[in-house]
């Protein structure tokens, strides 16, 4: 059993204890949040597709923690110029355990 689900403009596949590393929410560690925009569910081979959303659908979590993602090095260089630049950026997640999906 899992649901396609659309958090932030972004789609993940939700499953019953999973963890999922979603977009930064102010949300505080031990909360329950709701995501109803649910595109997709799968129950034992049947498959509901919603039009663009499954009516009455909802994927419940509970917010983890606030996590930073791995660093990603973004280098520029001009040749024969000696034009170096080095910068780095960790993007910030909220990791959240799906506690059940409601359809």
């Amino acid at each position: 059993m899992y649901a396609i689900v659309e958090i932030a403009g972004v789609q993940f596949k939700a499953e019953k204890g999973r963890k999922l590393y979603i977009p930064l929410m102010q949300k505080e560690a031990g909360e329950t949040v709701e995501f109803d925009k649910v595109l997709l569910t799968e129950n034992d081979g049947n498959v509901k597709v919603g039009t663009p959303t499954v009516a009455g659908a909802k994927v419940t979590a509970k917010v983890i923690a606030d996590v930073k993602g791995d660093k990603v090095k973004v280098f520029k260089k001009k040749r024969r110029k000696g034009y170096r630049v080095l910068n780095g950026h960790r993007q910030k997640f909220t990791q959240v355990l799906v506690e059940g999906i409601d359809f």
